[in-house]
């Protein structure tokens, strides 16, 4: 029952981000450190392990920091919406610590805001 319930609170916090996500004028706030490095494929790319290809709801990029909404499943598990701060370094985007990161001023606003303040 309990993991019931936090998989319903989970969906509608992923549909209540979506919503809002939907609103947002563009997916890339402003360029990232190359153009071409920020799609979906290249936000996710270190990932893939939990990231299906068809799994990212959405994302977006300011600077050297991205967000990524995504949907995972592992193994038989039912999916569930996950929630990606991103660093980009070395040539390639990496996850980073959102318990380290997530402070106000430390983070470009967009990705601060989609980044720390969702599932």
């Amino acid at each position: 029952m309990v993991a019931r319930t936090a998989r319903v609170v989970v969906s509608l916090l992923v549909i209540a981000g979506l919503a809002w996500a939907a609103s947002a004028a563009s997916a890339s706030s402003s360029p990232s450190p190359s153009d071409a490095s920020c799609s979906a494929a290249s936000v996710s790319a270190h990932l893939t392990h939990l990231v299906p290809r068809d799994g990212v709801v959405a994302y977006g990029c300011e600077g050297d920091w991205a967000y990524l909404w995504a949907t995972v499943a592992v193994g038989s598990a039912p999916p569930v919406g996950v929630t990606e701060l991103m660093h980009y370094a070395n040539g390639g985007w990496f996850a980073a610590s959102r318990a380290t990161y997530c402070r106000a001023g430390l983070l470009p606003d967009v990705v601060y805001r989609r980044a720390c303040f969702s599932n």
